[in-house]
């Protein structure tokens, strides 16, 4: 759980919170309103949360790219063909 402060409060102690957060270990969110604002993270925190959302992106190209490679199921080409011949033969006034 990170701990929570808020901004006007934040605003004066910076430097300690810099410190919980680097020494400590800790997580420090400011809030505005009760609403959460910003959030102070480690740099490795940091740098860890990047890797985890590129690895994400990564895995989410590949899905799309294995998916594009995929046949048709068998008949599917012949079902859509039929249609868009039906609509093909309507007559415009149909």
């Amino acid at each position: 759980m990170a701990y929570e402060i808020p901004v006007t409060q934040a605003r004066a102690e910076l430097a300690e919170l810099i410190n919980r957060v680097v020494y400590g270990g800790e997580r420090v969110v400011v809030t505005r309103h009760g609403k959460p604002l910003v959030a102070f993270v480690s740099a490795a925190d940091l740098e860890r949360l990047e890797d985890e959302e590129a690895a994400e992106q990564e895995q989410v190209i590949s899905s799309v790219s294995s998916i594009s490679s995929l046949s048709s199921a068998p008949g599917e080409r012949h079902r859509f063909g039929i249609a868009a011949e039906r609509r093909g033969q309507q007559s415009p006034g149909d």
